[in-house]
């Protein structure tokens, strides 16, 4: 009589759990090409100084240029906030435009452009802690309409400008090949 495979610790296996040991194991998830190179086994790390100082120099010009806009733009108090719902969606549109441009034509731009105009000058332009206050402060001062809308609006907005924008990029890069005018 054959006895149940038991775990390291004793206990019997989750009969659960177990079909999944004669599944074959997913490939591996690719490395992200902005931290350079996959590492052979006890290889060391090259330093990740380049990326976080791009970042950091990328995010304080992005907040920067958001805070520009909410000096321009200023929102009243109570008011829908129409500035970060345009940033956010702005920044959205903006990050589908750059990585369909990064993915589609230009593939072997430097290690940095990405972590500096994407997670940078991009991730510092963008709001979405600010957005969260705006929704929360609405509510709280008695606006729960408003609050509802730019809830649903911005997340709404934003979603569809990465996707159109990073679609409308995408297919004039296409046309552009087709045409001859792009490599």
């Amino acid at each position: 009589m054959s006895h149940p495979p038991h775990t390291p610790d004793g206990a019997a296996p989750d009969p659960a759990e177990s079909h999944r040991a004669n599944l074959p194991l997913p490939p591996p998830e690719p490395v992200d090409p902005d931290l350079g190179p996959e590492l052979a086994p006890g290889e060391l790390p090259e330093s990740q100084a380049p990326v976080l100082l791009a970042i950091a120099l990328g995010g304080g010009l992005g907040a920067v240029i958001r805070y520009g806009a909410t000096v321009l733009w200023p929102t009243p108090a109570g008011s829908f906030p129409w500035t970060v719902l345009v940033v956010n969606v702005v920044g959205c549109a903006a990050m589908g435009v750059l990585m369909a441009l990064l993915t589609e034509v230009w593939p072997d731009a430097p290690r940095l452009t990405r972590p500096f105009l994407g997670t940078g000058v991009l991730g510092g332009f963008t709001t979405f802690s600010t957005y969260a206050v705006d929704v929360q402060t609405l509510f709280d001062g008695g606006s729960p309409g408003r609050a509802l809308g730019t809830l649903v609006l911005t997340v709404a907005a934003a979603l569809a400008a990465v996707a159109g924008a990073s679609w409308l990029t995408r297919s004039a890069v296409r046309l552009g090949r087709a045409e001859g005018s792009l490599a």
